[in-house]
């Protein structure tokens, strides 16, 4: 079992916090300059820094300031296909699938009539 799974949500905010920081100072940069050069403000560095999380807006911008999106690469890469779908699409030429299906609910067999029975009005 993989350990980052066992691990709290605030836990691995406080990590990246630190590595962002890390990253920052390794380039000699200020969080004033990482703000400017981002978009985003000052205190938003700080908050992320100490692990206060941010959107995936501002990660995104902070990391491509300082020049680090290849740690997010695996995630904006498109997947490769599985053996199934290739198989798919060289028989079938059928469009990869976009949305999963709701499941079907099962069809109640319905009674069968002769088709000359007059319908039952229940008078109350």
């Amino acid at each position: 079992m993989n350990h980052f799974n066992q691990t709290t949500p605030e836990t691995h905010e406080h990590t990246l916090g630190e590595r962002l920081k890390h990253y920052r100072l390794e380039q000699n940069m200020t969080q004033e300059a990482l703000a400017t050069q981002a978009g985003i403000a000052r205190r938003t560095i700080t908050s992320v820094e100490n692990g206060q999380g941010c959107t995936l807006n501002t990660l995104i911008r902070m990391l491509q300031v300082l020049n680090q999106m290849d740690l997010i690469g695996p995630l904006l890469a498109k997947p490769p296909l599985n053996p199934h779908e290739i198989h798919r699409l060289n028989t079938l030429q059928e469009a990869p699938r976009k949305y999963a299906s709701k499941p079907r609910k099962p069809i109640a067999p319905k009674p069968f009539v002769w088709g000359d029975e007059q319908p039952k009005i229940s008078y109350q």
